[in-house]
C-alpha cells in the first residue's frame, strides 16, 4: 500500500455538509461526482496531504442510505492507494483478510475500487484503490 487516498465520510445533505467541510478546512470542494452503480453523490475536499470524500445517498436503498440509517453519519471507509489491486488482493487474501469485492469496480474519482469486510479489519471498512 502506498498512502492513505483518502477519508470517506457519509453524510445526509451534501450541500450542507459541503458547507460545513468548506468551513473546516477552509477550502471548496475540488470535485464533485455521481457515482451511479453506488447510486451516490460524492464531493472531494482536499487541504494539503489531507483528502476527504463525502458520500451522500440518491437512492433510499443505496450502501450509504443503509449505513445512515444503521450508524448516522460518519466516517464510512479508509481508503488506500495502491499499485496494483489484484497485487494487493491476493497479498491481503494470503494474510486472512475478507473481500467483499473480488472483481474491482469503477469508483469515484478516476479509481478502480475494492472493499475488505470490517469484520476482519478491527470494525473499519477498508477500500483500496487505484488509479485508471
Amino acid at each position: 500500500m502506498k498512502k492513505i487516498d483518502h477519508i470517506g465520510i457519509a453524510v445526509k445533505d451534501i450541500e450542507v455538509s459541503n458547507k460545513l467541510f468548506e468551513s473546516l478546512l477552509g477550502v471548496s470542494a475540488y470535485k464533485q461526482e455521481e457515482v451511479q452503480n453506488e447510486s451516490v453523490l460524492t464531493s472531494f475536499f482536499k487541504n494539503d496531504s489531507c483528502k476527504i470524500e463525502l458520500l451522500a445517498a440518491i437512492q433510499e436503498d443505496s450502501v450509504i442510505a443503509e449505513f445512515i440509517e444503521k450508524k448516522g453519519e460518519g466516517i464510512h471507509h479508509i481508503a488506500f492507494e495502491v499499485e496494483s489491486i489484484p497485487d494487493e488482493l491476493e497479498r491481503l487474501k494470503a494474510e486472512g483478510f475478507v473481500v467483499l469485492n473480488e472483481i474491482p469496480k469503477k469508483g469515484a474519482d478516476n479509481k478502480l475500487v475494492v472493499f475488505l469486510h470490517p469484520k476482519s479489519t478491527n470494525g473499519v471498512l477498508i477500500e483500496l484503490c487505484q488509479s485508471l
